[in-house]
């Protein structure tokens, strides 16, 4: 019988667990020729999520669960459910329902019957999302898709299910920053899609603030491409070349006439305009340079506090 371990990132879930449980308990139940576990990663909630999720634990041998010290973010919850997997099949799932379990059966299927790696749900409607959160999310994978030379599709979520070589594929890849929708893309092997409608949640509201959405895709841009960088260099070049440019017509015009107009109005707006360039392009710089100062660091990806999978340890490669 083969094993099919469901990874459920948890942050201030604590009314959604159970209910999660149960609707997804119900569902692989169903599902002949297969054991399902699910690992629970408390990442750090203040609310009663880990007291939901131990009470599960008590009840059914299936759960697992892992505490963090404090809040590390959904990448490092995810990571630490990957590492802490052994199963056949390794599925990312979030608690809040969002991501229909109903989709479970058509991923195994799609990878012990037509033979893929993995298989992957993605988002075709955007209905119960603000819609300039909607609009910036387009924008971001039109974006990094045209920067970087791998293809995040649009509209994917964190919903999938992973061979298990795939999945060890993923946890040799050692940087602490991590962006898993490209990780997932640029470790190769052949990959489903399955579209699904968004729904609402049904209790409580998403963790993910504007901000924290922005912060997240800037990481993502800067893990998988140096376009920034190297668009930072054409502007460089381009306003050297303009300023060359300039400088060769007021020579002619002083060799000409005589004498060159007074031009303060556009000196300032030339000086604001390359002074704005200078201050963006260390902009780009700092990311990237932060980004490698965070890495030599080498910290652990998560620290947990609890947890009832034995020989667990902190997230270090």
């Amino acid at each position: 019988m083969k094993t099919v371990d469901l990874i459920v990132p948890c942050y201030n879930e604590g009314e959604m667990v159970e209910l999660f449980y149960e609707k997804t308990s119900s569902i692989v139940s169903e599902i002949m020729d297969y054991s399902f576990n699910f690992i629970f990663i408390d990442d750090g909630s203040r609310d009663d999520t880990l007291k939901k999720i131990k009470g599960l634990a008590e009840k059914n041998k299936n759960v697992k669960y892992i505490s963090f010290s404090r809040n590390f973010g959904k990448e490092a919850g995810m990571y630490a459910g990957l590492k802490a997997s052994t199963a056949d099949r390794v599925t990312i799932i979030d608690a809040d329902l969002q991501h229909p379990p109903e989709l479970i059966r058509d991923m195994l299927y799609a990878i012990d019957v037509e033979g893929y790696d993995s298989c992957s749900a993605r988002r075709v409607s955007r209905d119960g999302e603000p819609k300039i959160r909607s609009s910036f999310a387009r924008l971001f994978y039109k974006m990094i898709n045209k920067m970087s030379e791998v293809e995040i599709v649009d509209g994917a979520v964190d919903f999938r299910m992973m061979t298990r070589q795939m999945v060890d594929a993923i946890l040799d890849l050692p940087e602490v920053q991590r962006f898993s929708k490209g990780i997932f893309c640029w470790v190769g092997f052949n990959t489903k899609w399955i579209e699904f409608k968004n729904v609402e949640r049904l209790v409580g509201e998403s963790r993910w603030s504007f901000w924290s959405l922005f912060k997240y895709a800037i990481d993502g841009i800067t893990a998988f491409t140096t376009f920034p960088l190297r668009l930072a260099t054409i502007f460089g070049t381009v306003v050297s070349g303009a300023a060359f440019i300039y400088l060769l017509i007021e020579l002619i015009k002083t060799l000409v006439w005589g004498t060159s107009a007074a031009g303060y109005p556009s000196t300032i707006i030339i000086m604001l305009f390359i002074g704005g360039i200078i201050i963006m392009s260390l902009g780009i710089i700092g990311e990237y340079l932060a980004r490698l100062y965070m890495e030599s660091k080498n910290r652990p990806i998560f620290v947990f506090k609890d947890s009832n999978i034995e020989g667990l340890k902190n997230g270090r490669k």
